[in-house]
């Protein structure tokens, strides 16, 4: 676990250095992502024809499919139009957060306003300099959450290694195989 925390890390570290790449990169792993199900969702469409549900899968499947498609061919268009999309997330999640801690006042309200506030930075400053933001904001999500989860992971991997030597240390015996006291 520790060992894939270490790639991990090393992945999101250069990520960060190499937003527009880890952007490519990621869209084209969508991509793929969305053709692979698409075509396993077809089979399985396929397999189970005879099911009430065999028209709503095979649609469903022939739109990641062509989903998969467009984002391949196109992965700058793909990481413009999910980065508006993006974008819009956070200043609709900041404002309903900023209104809600205002409305509400429960007792995490400083927080709440807080984390609305950034939520309406963050879209704010992702649309102004949209399209051209589309080239990094992706590929740096993408790689702080590929750094934090590599750090999470290697948290685990060494901390479960100390808990398994403390657990597993032999506790000294007697000449006769008993437990000293």
């Amino acid at each position: 676990m520790a060992l894939l925390g270490a790639i991990l890390v090393i992945g999101g570290l250069v990520g960060l250095f190499y937003t527009a790449f880890a952007t490519l990169t990621t869209m084209l792993l969508f991509g793929w992502l969305l053709l692979v199900g698409g075509l396993v969702g077809l089979l399985h469409a396929v397999e189970s024809r005879k099911e009430g549900y065999f028209w709503l899968a095979t649609v469903v499947a022939a739109l990641n499919i062509a989903a998969g498609v467009v984002v391949i061919r196109h992965p700058v268009e793909s990481a413009e139009a999910l980065t508006m999309f993006a974008a819009l997330l956070f200043l609709t999640g900041g404002l309903f957060r900023l209104v809600g801690s205002v409305v509400v006042r429960g007792p995490q309200f400083g927080w709440t306003l807080l984390q609305g506030v950034f939520g309406l930075l963050l879209g704010v400053l992702v649309l102004v300099e949209w399209p051209s933001s589309s080239l990094y904001v992706l590929g740096a999500f993408f790689s702080l959450a590929l750094l934090f989860d590599g750090l999470g992971l290697l948290a685990v991997g060494v901390g479960g290694r100390r808990i398994v030597h403390m657990v597993s240390e032999n506790p000294p015996e007697d000449d006769h195989g008993r437990l000293k006291k």
